[in-house]
């Protein structure tokens, strides 16, 4: 269970405890269910039975109702990404690598706000180098998307329990034999996450290099942009990454 959940959960039931205290106390409203008038006794019970109602419905959703997992064929945006990874943060073996893969979205996110603000401030959105260098941005963020659309594909495949029963290498009814084949598909599991997650850190530090290669060029032709050694590393991971998923 995310804890994240019960603290809204926890909130809910402090929030409605205080509201109901500040209505039902005589230093306060003082609304009276026994002994009031018509209209405090109608308040009164009508305000207890939202209380019920709400919390009722707070328990369901936080409590007790299993998130939608969209297809990870339908995810597009940048939330949809975030909110994707964070349903699997109760997954404990992968927790770690979970955390590393919402943050650098999340500074993906920064980067290229950074990058495309720079571009504008530099250039104009109709010249060449302006073209060439979003150009370049949207693949390489495209590609790092594919890298996270990759590990999403093998954590909602991924079984934890069995994964920990594995790793213990406790006598099982197994031999030997099949219990080393299913410790090596769970160590590819955890090999290829760390190696996505690796090359989307190659793809952050890419686009800090061409930051900085940008803010220290004072004037430039657009044929210089392709000899620029940030771009020529950024072209090569590109084309690389393209031939190994072929």
């Amino acid at each position: 269970m995310n804890p994240i959940k019960y603290i809204k959960f926890l909130g809910l039931v402090l929030g409605i405890l205080a509201l109901n205290i500040l209505v039902m106390s005589p230093g306060f409203l003082g609304v009276q269910i026994i002994g009031g008038s018509a209209l405090s006794t109608a308040f009164g019970i009508t305000l207890l039975v939202a209380s019920a109602i709400l919390l009722i419905y707070g328990c369901y959703v936080w409590l007790f109702k299993q998130p939608v997992v969209r297809p990870v064929k339908e995810i597009a945006t940048h939330e949809d990404y975030v909110e994707a990874l964070n349903q699997y943060k109760h997954v404990r073996s992968l927790e770690e690598d979970i955390n590393l893969a919402l943050e650098q979205l999340d500074r993906m996110k920064k980067k290229r706000t950074t990058l495309l603000n720079v571009l504008n401030q530099r250039f104009d959105a109709s010249e060449l180098s302006y073209k060439k260098f979003s150009s370049v941005t949207y693949e390489v963020e495209k590609l790092f998307y594919l890298n996270v659309k990759s590990i999403l594909n093998r954590i909602s495949v991924f079984d934890e329990s069995e994964f920990l029963s594995v790793m213990s290498q406790k006598p099982t009814k197994f031999s030997r034999e099949i219990l080393q084949e299913k410790t090596n598909v769970y160590n590819e599991y955890l090999s290829f996450m760390k190696s996505s997650l690796s090359t989307n850190e190659e793809i952050l530090l890419k686009l800090d290099k061409l930051l900085l290669e940008i803010s220290r060029l004072d004037s430039f032709e657009p044929g210089d942009i392709d000899n620029m050694p940030c771009m020529q590393e950024i072209d090569s991971l590109i084309k690389q990454t393209k031939y190994y998923k072929q």
